[in-house]
């Protein structure tokens, strides 16, 4: 990114720190405060050394009095600074939370198409490590950006009040300092993109390993695996090393020019002592203005590498946060007036990719209540439709219309509520047994959780269980086999009982005793309700209404079962592979 949108990163943070005002500007009068007492110790030490004339010429009592005013100013310091960095903490991390929200809140109103281009750890790193990252480079930012430029705009007012012309020297100095941390800063930002980009494609890795290990542990991917690893991990050092290289070197370059400063102020002082122009004490208290004046540039130069890194990650959240969302629903969403489950789909065109065409000039016409069973050679378009049914995606082209509604003149919530699916992937929530079956039905009594379990034949091994339907499981199942992760997904669609159902390879993971009972159940469930069903055995299908047989894309043969027996086709073939001896 060039400096110009590093500055409309910085912009869109400060949009969200404008919420938090008051506590900023309480923060900046804490920082006032904090200084004062910091530029008054420097003046009363001034005093306490100009009382000491000579030897066996010391004014101890006023010495003593001008010791407790050092220490009221220090009492009152501290507690300042611990009162801004308090406010500076709560403004900090409420921010971070706020775009973590609003984080969070948008990837629930990402298309489908989003997720499935992006690695699911680089989505996770931008949300949690890319957003602590920012933290840490704002809250450096507020506590000692705030404190910096008062103390050098008070220390260079008191130089310029005690010896305007040693005060000269220091101002013509600084440049310096400013030119160096421009210099760093130009060539950080970059670097530390490039780190946090790398960082992300690590946890990606990461986490598609740890989500897979068995599959790679099976096919002893191993060496390869690593071999991945220590390629991007090799990249990440190399971008971090560099990234690191130049912000620390902000801090010694910075120190160099302020013991320059430093050299300068003693060295005209001295002179000037010598002549009468200045007293020791003064002198004293203007070397302590020279180094508070130049240390907060220490600070802020270490403050902007290290804001290069936070901008850099803030970019990456708001990518995410700015990436575009599904198309909203109407203002006013149609809906059929009673839903029996009719479908109807005109001439369907969709792609993933515009160079390769999946659905075209797809149409079909479903009474309510019909089961029709989809199938073909793996690739065809068989989830794809569903997905379209479901408006994970919507089609380039055509209708698909529910009781004669089109469905993208319907809310996505209504739709969806009207539909119940079981999916060969598994997915469930942390929570216990119960939790996991009502995801769709908070509300459902025990009674009815332990009703629909019973009807999906998941009943049985969750009473089994430590805990029957207490028992806590986490997102990937626990010790939960596949076939039981499965039915406990039946189970929740049992719960719910839509007027319509979606079953893609829903009993792909469970054993054939229980999936003839899952079967009846699925029959008495799907019993006056239009059915879609995605299947490879084709022997869990011979009592569809409508078998869709298709390839690439288009539907090529339908019809019952023994029909499409009887025509030899393209169904006859998949049904005689699969029972061929």
């Amino acid at each position: 990114m060039n400096e110009q949108n590093q500055w409309q990163i910085l912009k869109k943070v400060l949009l969200r720190v404008r919420r938090h005002l008051w506590k900023i500007a309480a923060s900046l009068v804490l920082a006032t405060g904090y200084v004062a007492m910091s530029l008054r110790i420097p003046i009363l030490v001034g005093q306490a050394v100009d009382q000491t004339v000579g030897p066996g010429n010391v004014d101890f009592a006023a010495v003593a009095a001008i010791l407790s005013r050092i220490l009221l100013c220090a009492a009152l310091g501290a507690v300042s600074q611990w009162l801004m960095q308090e406010m500076n903490n709560r403004t900090v991390y409420r921010v971070t939370q706020q775009i973590r929200e609003e984080a969070f809140r948008h990837l629930q109103r990402l298309p489908l198409s989003y997720l499935d281009s992006h690695p699911q750890g680089d989505i996770v790193s931008r949300v949690v490590a890319d957003v602590d990252s920012f933290a840490d480079g704002l809250l450096m930012g507020f506590t000692q950006f705030f404190t910096g430029v008062t103390t050098i705009l008070g220390t260079l007012g008191l130089m310029l009040a005690i010896r305007w012309q040693i005060a000269l020297v220091v101002v013509g100095i600084t440049p310096v300092s400013l030119l160096v941390a421009k210099f760093i800063a130009q060539r950080t930002y970059d670097l530390f993109r490039e780190q946090t980009a790398t960082q992300g494609a690590q946890t990606a890795l990461i986490n598609e390993t740890v989500g897979g290990l068995k599959t790679v542990q099976a096919f002893s991917h191993e060496e390869a695996t690593l071999a991945d690893f220590d390629k991007i991990n090799t990249r990440l050092e190399k971008s971090a090393l560099k990234a690191i290289f130049y912000s620390s070197i902000t801090n010694p370059s910075t120190r160099f020019v302020n013991a320059l400063v430093y050299a300068g102020v003693g060295l005209t002082g001295a002179l000037s002592a010598m002549t009468g122009g200045i007293t020791v004490g003064n002198l004293t208290s203007f070397l302590s203005y020279a180094n508070q004046y130049t240390k907060p540039f220490n600070e802020i130069s270490g403050v902007v590498a290290e804001l290069q890194n936070s901008l850099a990650c803030a970019g990456r959240v708001f990518q995410l946060i700015e990436a575009p969302a599904m198309d909203p629903d109407p203002a006013e969403p149609a809906r059929p007036e009673k839903f029996t489950g009719g479908v109807e789909i005109r001439d369907l065109e969709f792609s993933y990719t515009p160079e390769k065409p999946l659905i075209r000039d797809f149409s079909l016409s479903v009474r309510p209540g019909q089961r029709v069973a989809i199938v073909g050679p793996t690739g065809c378009g068989k989830t794809t439709f569903i997905n379209l049914l479901m408006r994970f995606y919507d089609p380039q082209g055509g209708r698909i219309l529910l009781d004669g509604v089109d469905t993208q003149t319907m809310s996505r919530r209504a739709l969806r509520r009207s539909v119940g699916m079981v999916l060969q992937d598994t997915w469930l929530q942390s929570g216990t047994v119960a939790e996991n079956i009502a995801m769709g039905k908070p509300e459902a009594t025990r009674a009815e959780i332990v009703a629909a379990a019973k009807q999906a034949h998941a009943h049985g091994f969750i009473r089994r269980l430590p805990q029957g339907y207490d028992t806590p499981i986490g997102e990937s199942g626990g010790a939960l086999s596949q076939g039981q992760k499965q039915l406990l997904c039946i189970a929740r669609v049992m719960l719910c009982l839509p007027p319509m159902l979606f079953l893609d390879e829903a009993t792909s993971s469970i054993d054939t005793r229980t999936e003839l009972q899952v079967q009846r159940a699925f029959d008495a469930m799907m019993a006056g309700r239009t059915s879609f069903i995605v299947a490879h055995r084709l022997s869990t299908i011979r009592e569809a209404d409508i078998i869709l047989v298709m390839k690439d894309g288009q539907i090529i043969e339908q019809g019952r079962h023994e029909e499409l027996l009887r025509k030899g086709g393209f169904y006859f073939e998949l049904y005689n592979s699969q029972f061929a001896h």
